[in-house]
């Protein structure tokens, strides 16, 4: 799948709105996630970034954006980076995560997910980390994850 979703996002974008088309197919498959509205804005191998936009829906009593949009924009960018990264004989779940909320989030939000180390072959099941940066419209970080995501061969058919 991860061949087919990074074959999909540079087929899709070269589209007039063709970001917002992939990033509303990527809510169809996990619904979840289209509570926070994202939009993806670029996709490679070891990279993902993903834009939320600063609405009421996701902000908290004091109007800044809330804890758990954070975290669902955080899960979101690392899980489709990984999608686009690992092999096809592979396969990824997130294990664990945690996270650090480094200054007030308000605005619009621009997370970019990037692995920790880089991902050979997978022989055998193991954590592969994944950093995400969140930074607000001025560019400084607001929330940084790190997720643990667990890596595994696919069971051959």
């Amino acid at each position: 799948m991860g061949a087919s979703l990074l074959s999909l996002y540079q087929r899709i974008t070269r589209w007039p709105a063709g970001h917002w088309l992939f990033s509303r197919a990527v809510c169809l498959r996990a619904p979840y996630f289209a509570t926070i509205a994202p939009l993806f804005v670029a996709l490679e191998p070891g990279r993902c970034e993903v834009l939320m936009r600063d609405r009421r829906r996701v902000h908290n009593h004091i109007g800044t954006v809330h804890a758990i949009a954070l975290c669902n924009l955080a899960e979101l960018s690392a899980g489709v980076m990984a999608e686009a990264t690992i092999p096809a004989d592979a396969r990824w779940i997130p294990r664990g995560m945690s996270v650090e909320y480094l200054s007030r989030a308000k605005g619009s939000m621009h997370a970019v997910a990037t692995p920790e180390a880089q991902l050979e072959a997978v022989d055998a099941a193991r954590d592969w980390p994944v950093r995400v940066e969140v930074t607000d419209p001025t560019g400084t970080p607001v929330f940084r994850a790190r997720i643990t995501m667990w890596v595994s061969p696919r069971k051959k058919a």
